[in-house]
């Protein structure tokens, strides 16, 4: 009989996975004790590519309801956790699929869209990505977009978005919003990653980051070990405090070279916006499955049980409740 440890009482959210969805994935993070996650059902497509996206996951959700449950509310993470079940939050990373029509807003929401990122990379109606040579900063559509954003309860995503387009949406939203997968900038110098102010800032206002091991954002690379991607992430939590920290993998479990040249390409077809170099996940955290050793390696630098919780999910948890509610 397996003896339970710590990780397996743990709930554990992460904030951003955009792996090549099929029931092998989902039984992985099963087997990784993965609790519930933000998964990306769009990033360059427009609207009729991300209705077929969703469609898709609806699909899933009845053919494998026997592992898992869409998540529409907080509660749906804890009922997944209590029926050993892995949640599903529907995310997009950009806002592509609206169109330039505010309602379609509302009919995503409908469908189970619950976090949405403003821009990918690049320009959009909303502001400006962080790889745009100019940033001009939140359009009045995007204030638009805001309110109704938070009118819905959807979580606001800052990951990929411009830093001047961030600060105006941070300002401008009334509800608490977050980077979902972001390193510091103080660690590696990357167009991807957030400065202290940046970090100060979104948590100063109530937002949260999820810190991603995505290997091009850590200082080491395809070089990087589990123990580089707890220096991100106290060094985060030593900016922006405990209670303001969570995970956010950005794992691409399944996908090679043609999803890497599809998502560095300005609206997945034009200029090559960054060259990501080797893709590889730390040593023991390259699948989901591993989830396990991430915790074993919080306990083996000396983390309280309490900041392991916190950060592994319960802050994700008290985010979302205050944006979507329990």
């Amino acid at each position: 009989m397996k003896t339970k440890t710590l990780h397996d009482e743990l709930v554990v959210f992460d904030g951003l996975i955009v792996s090549n969805w099929d029931r092998k994935i989902f039984e992985d993070m099963k087997a990784g004790g993965v609790t519930a996650a933000n998964c990306t059902c769009a990033v360059w497509e427009d609207f009729r590519g991300t209705m077929q996206n969703v469609a898709q996951w609806h699909q899933w959700f009845e053919e494998f309801s026997d592992i898992l449950i869409q998540v529409r509310k907080v509660a749906d993470i804890r009922r997944a956790k209590t029926e050993g079940k892995v949640g599903i939050a529907l995310g997009w990373q950009n806002t592509s699929p609206i169109e330039g029509q505010l309602e379609f807003l509302n009919l995503f929401n409908t469908l189970g869209v619950g976090i949405v990122q403003l821009t990918y990379n690049t320009q959009n109606l909303i502001g400006s990505g962080c790889y745009e040579s100019y940033d001009g900063g939140l359009s009045d559509f995007g204030r638009d977009v805001v309110d109704e954003l938070n009118r819905l309860g959807m979580l606001i995503d800052l990951s990929h978005v411009g830093s001047k387009t961030s600060a105006d949406a941070i300002r401008h939203s009334k509800s608490p919003v977050c980077y979902s997968h972001a390193c510091p900038q103080a660690l590696k110098q990357h167009p991807r990653n957030k400065t202290d102010d940046e970090l100060r800032f979104i948590s100063e206002h109530g937002g949260f980051i999820g810190v991603t091991m995505f290997p091009p954002f850590l200082p080491k690379g395809a070089d990087s070990s589990l123990e580089d991607y707890l220096d991100a992430i106290e060094y985060v939590i030593g900016i922006s405090g405990e209670d303001h920290v969570g995970i956010g993998t950005d794992m691409t479990q399944g996908y090679g070279a043609p999803f890497f040249d599809w998502i560095t390409r300005d609206k997945g077809t034009g200029r090559r916006l960054t060259d990501f170099g080797e893709i590889k996940n730390p040593p023991g955290f390259q699948r989901l499955g591993e989830f396990p050793n991430l915790t074993a390696a919080m306990i083996s630098r000396g983390w309280a049980e309490t900041r392991i919780q916190k950060v592994m999910g319960e802050n994700w948890l008290t985010l979302l409740t205050g944006v979507w509610g329990g």
